[in-house]
């Protein structure tokens, strides 16, 4: 049997082809869909905030923002408070594509459940947060920064 990292690995790329598939003609990228939400929920964010929240590091961060801004996503700006930290705002563009974001996170996870009793998706539902908060234990991560309360799966 395949190990546990690799079967998680399996789900993770499958899940970014299933993704670019969908999301591909607007524009957005594997993990792009992970700043949408973010953004989302939280305009005014800075990037370094969207990159703990995120797992990210800065570069990709901004390498996926100025992807992001040129396709006409998102808007950067400097803090008033401290001009060296820039502040990410989601356009109209982005809280316009956000339902189809979500409804493809949705069809994908409908998709791998299709076949679960009602009892294994509770218990998945169940594992998976006691996974992800032993993971986050160990990076040294809060619970605030991963927890996704709309369970919309807005990390990468």
């Amino acid at each position: 049997m395949p190990s546990f990292m690799r079967l998680m690995n399996v789900i993770t790329r499958c899940g970014a082809i299933y993704r670019a598939e969908r999301l591909g003609d607007a524009g957005l990228g594997e993990s792009h869909h992970s700043f949408i939400i973010m953004l989302c929920r939280h305009p005014g964010i800075s990037q370094e905030c969207l990159s703990r929240k995120l797992f990210l590091n800065k570069s990709n961060v901004t390498r996926a923002l100025a992807q992001l801004e040129n396709a006409g996503y998102v808007t950067r700006v400097p803090s008033e408070e401290d001009r060296r930290v820039m502040l990410v705002f989601p356009t109209e563009k982005a809280y316009g594509i956000l339902p189809l974001v979500r409804e493809t996170l949705k069809s994908w996870r409908d998709y791998l459940t299709e076949e679960l009793s009602d009892g294994e998706k509770a218990a998945l539902d169940s594992i998976l947060p006691k996974l992800a908060s032993r993971a986050a234990e160990y990076a040294k991560i809060s619970e605030e920064a991963y927890s996704d309360p709309e369970g919309e799966g807005g990390g990468v």
